[in-house]
């Protein structure tokens, strides 16, 4: 007897697909939408190798309310919905305003519009620790300040919270939990599926093991002049199916009703702060590879240091990130090989 169903939107994303395999392996009947503008439809055959079950697909834009409702109607009895679902590139995000605010901003309010009349009894955000923009202090925890954000990409999460928590306060009948997410690394152990952005990589492991691997000339290190111990910036990576389980637990939290609050918020990081040359460094030591890189300029709305306090999610979630940063960078490498063994990259 499977569980509820739960809609995963984004879910052939990175994050997504590693969610909607812990999902599955949990008993969930997994619904998954996404327009594949940074995403492959293939991720679906890598979740039904590792879990043995094929979530079912609809193949759509969130913006699009039409398409949304009509999912809601061949999909009936939804009782929550995990949101991933949006542009995610910093710098992409300062160059393309519009475009993330649309996308980020209509897919969320599309969701919250939808869900009361449904019956949707909660809603898992995907945010970011770019909220807290640049710290006074680290690591940061949940009551740590929200500054002002450094790029669009960031003021759309923050946006997006004051959006959730208005819509809850005025009464509406469902819960959220909003998942502050560090940064997520490494690939499914498996290496049926990891992170493969469409084009050239705005995240750093992907363009680490490109070079790695010599699909890429070099990897740009942007700064060497931060106020660090190497120079370069620090950020607390987290493996991506430590990430994903996290998931699992703030959904059945929803479900079940464990919470009195309508609304929580999570840090999900390790609580250990790796700069740029210290994670590519590991990925070194881990793999036996060489990484060429240079270091370049800073990049424009790029934060300088930061990383989490866990204890929040550590005790009222019973959740930790428990992948040491070797496994994960090994794993993140044996998804690169794979793709050069298929044939895509």
């Amino acid at each position: 007897m499977s569980k509820e169903r739960i809609l995963v939107t984004g879910g052939t994303g990175y994050i997504g697909s590693h969610t909607t395999v812990e999902l599955q392996n949990a008993g969930y009947d997994v619904v998954i939408v996404d327009n594949l503008s940074n995403s492959n439809v293939e991720v679906l055959d890598g979740i039904e190798k590792i879990t043995g079950k094929r979530p079912a697909f609809v193949e759509a834009d969130c913006t699009d309310l039409a398409a949304m409702q009509k999912l809601f109607a061949d999909y009936p009895g939804i009782k929550g919905i995990i949101n991933f679902a949006a542009s995610k590139a910093v710098g992409e995000s300062v160059e393309k305003p519009i475009l993330y605010y649309r996308n980020n901003l209509n897919t969320l309010l599309n969701l919250l519009d939808i869900m009361g009349p449904n019956g949707v009894k909660g809603i898992v955000f995907s945010s970011s620790c770019t909220v807290y923009g640049e710290p006074d202090v680290n690591p940061v925890t949940e009551q740590s300040p929200i500054k002002k954000a450094t790029s669009p990409y960031g003021n759309t999460k923050q946006i997006s919270e004051e959006i959730i928590t208005d819509v809850i306060t005025s009464g509406a009948p469902f819960k959220s939990v909003i998942l502050r997410y560090f940064n997520p690394v490494g690939a499914h152990p498996s290496a049926e599926i990891g992170e493969l952005p469409n084009g050239v990589p705005q995240n750093l492991i992907p363009f680490v093991t490109q070079t790695a691997i010599g699909i890429r000339k070099e990897l740009s290190v942007f700064g060497n002049d931060y106020d660090t111990p190497d120079g370069s910036c620090i950020r607390d990576f987290i493996n991506v199916v430590d990430l994903a389980k996290a998931h699992v637990i703030a959904i059945q939290r929803m479900l079940e009703d464990k919470s009195q609050d309508k609304i929580e918020i999570f840090n999900l990081g390790t609580g250990i702060g790796l700069s740029v040359l210290e994670l590519i460094e590991s990925f070194e030591r881990a793999t036996g590879v060489k990484v060429p890189h240079k270091i370049v300029g800073r990049r424009t709305g790029d934060i300088e240091k930061v990383w989490a306090n866990p204890e929040h999610a550590n005790n009222v979630l019973g959740w930790k990130a428990e992948t040491p940063i070797d496994d994960t960078m090994r794993s993140a490498w044996a998804w690169q090989c794979k793709l050069r063994e298929r044939g895509i990259m």
